[in-house]
């Protein structure tokens, strides 16, 4: 999978039917369409100053008591509450109020304790042990170590698609053992500097050891427990009085199917639910500022980019690769493609993320360098195929403001639609230039599952022994000063040749009623403040 984004999808007739009042005539007609594949979106957490929206109950304070009805995009009546599947938006919110994983990504995406209270390595960095905190599971019993076990070897099944499955490839589950009943010993299969990343990773739940049926009566050790769930129509979930991390302030969190953004709007504007998660900027413009509604712009959320194939031609040849870094004018397609919901790139996964190398000047149009390089390259006049796809907000528009802007330089780009079903798949190792994008995820998981010689999602064919030699040199670096200098010497070689022409990052937008608080404001999408409804209140 390219794109870590939870897919939304098409249809809002269960929406319809839950509220007969809606009626399809006359809503927006605007949608947002994220990528094919994993994890972005909402952001919410904890009462406090800072980015959160202020408000209070009326007394400085947040308010406890009331339900909260957010309205998602679905799958429909396949729908499952089974934390290890966790796919679309509404599927990872609903795990989120459920369950809990042993650590979270934080605003930078560094990883942050959660369900572990703490973790420390041996001194090869190829065994860590990790410590419980005490937490429970709603029907009382403790979370354990062979809680965890069992839950990553459910995850690990061969047999299964489970979402987390790669992210657990470097611990040896057969030799990880428990060692108290709230510690356990994860033994790896290589050094591991940065392994509190696989604790966050995303669907990495904690479930009671032999926990099979997640539809019926789910139990974890979130701050909701289950009340009832309709696939395709709506989940219930109550507070969890004993939530290890505070009980929340809402006595209910019910999410609501609504698969068109103009459902989600207006049941928002109409009062039936006060929370519309994904919003598309042109909404979000015409709301903004007015006081009807609150508008939530989620900054550096998903990483948009062309994928050049350094393979082969044209983009073999590192001067080319430089010229179409040079060509992009990127405040261009950012208030193009984007309709101005983000801000520019340069040319590197995870602005704003910890060891991202921000150090680096800011690239620039210069068509006549790039003109230069190409002829170097004896690539003037070139032409290529451009392929793309509506599988994603904002593709078309780029592809035709990059055909645009490479015209100025001599270069033809012939766009191709793809198919929305296969576009992922497609790309992969199809091509030689697409339209690409990215939900957030630590620099070091977008290092080790695209760049690397045998990532298995490496669209760009960034193949160098010596950069895979840098990443295990990562690895094995206990001091964070450290690899952080080795991490900026990974960059720089992208930055200079790599193969992802990265020409923004997009806002993720969501709406709320004026009555939601709470409401956190910085964290970027995949964080562990993102659909964080155990912290929002209703004044």
């Amino acid at each position: 999978m390219h794109d870590e984004s939870p897919r939304p999808l098409p249809s809002s007739a269960p929406f319809a039917e839950s509220f007969p009042g809606l009626r399809r005539r006359g809503f927006l007609a605007a949608t947002a369409v994220t990528g094919a594949a994993s994890l972005g979106a909402l952001a919410l957490t904890g009462c406090g100053g800072g980015a959160r929206d202020g408000g209070s109950g009326g007394d400085g304070k947040p308010k406890r008591g009331g339900r909260l009805r957010a309205a998602f995009a679905g799958g429909g009546a396949g729908e499952t509450l089974d934390p290890h599947l966790s796919n679309l938006f509404a599927d990872v919110a609903r795990a989120k109020a459920l369950f809990d994983k042993l650590a979270d990504y934080g605003a930078d995406l560094s990883a942050q304790p959660r369900l572990a209270e703490k973790w420390e390595a041996n001194k090869a960095l190829d065994r860590w042990q990790v410590t419980l905190r005490k937490a429970t599971f709603h029907d009382g019993r403790p979370v354990t170590a062979q809680d965890v076990l069992y839950s990553y070897r459910r995850i690990a099944d061969p047999k299964k698609a489970f979402r987390a499955k790669a992210s657990l490839e470097p611990i040896d589950l057969d030799a990880s053992r428990p060692t108290g009943r709230r510690s356990v010993e994860f033994v790896l299969k290589r050094p591991t500097a940065e392994f509190p990343n696989v604790l966050a990773a995303f669907g990495a739940y904690i479930v009671p050891e032999n926990a099979t049926d997640f539809d019926k009566k789910p139990i974890g050790s979130g701050p909701f427990r289950f009340v009832s769930f309709a696939p395709g129509r709506s989940a219930v979930f109550r507070r969890y009085e004993e939530y290890w991390d505070g009980a929340p302030h809402l006595d209910e969190l019910e999410f609501i199917v609504a698969n068109e953004e103009s459902a989600r709007v207006n049941a928002l504007l109409g009062g039936q639910v006060e929370y519309a998660h994904e919003l598309n900027p042109t909404t979000a413009r015409a709301h903004e500022g007015r006081g009807q509604i609150g508008i939530v712009r989620l900054r550096n959320s998903a990483m948009q980019a062309f994928c050049m194939k350094t393979d082969r031609a044209p983009f073999d040849d590192k001067r080319v690769r430089e010229a179409f870094f040079l060509i992009a004018d990127r405040e261009e397609l950012v208030r193009g493609a984007l309709s101005g919901a983000g801000e520019i790139g340069n040319d590197l996964f995870g602005k704003g993320y910890e060891y991202y190398a921000d150090s680096l000047p800011q690239r620039e149009q210069d068509l006549d360098r790039a003109r230069v390089l190409l002829k170097k390259a004896g690539a003037e006049n070139l032409k290529v195929t451009l392929d793309t796809s509506a599988v994603a907000a904002g593709f078309t528009e780029a592809a035709s403001i990059f055909r645009d802007q490479a015209k100025k330089a001599g270069v033809t780009l012939d766009v191709k639609m793809g198919s929305k079903d296969s576009y992922w798949n497609d790309i992969l190792d199809g091509g030689t230039l697409c339209c690409y994008r990215s939900g957030a995820m630590p620099i070091e998981s977008h290092v080790s599952q695209r760049l690397l010689t045998d990532s298995t999602t490496n669209a760009t064919k960034w193949k160098h022994k010596d950069f895979d030699a840098l990443y295990q040199q990562v690895q094995s670096t206990r001091d964070k000063k450290e690899r952080a200098a080795v991490y900026e010497r990974m960059q720089r070689r992208l930055y200079t040749e790599g193969g992802f022409l990265v020409w923004g990052f997009a806002d993720w937008i969501l709406g709320t009623a004026r009555t939601v608080k709470g409401v956190e404001r910085k964290a970027p999408a995949n964080t562990l403040d993102w659909a964080r409804f155990d912290k929002v209140w209703l004044a």
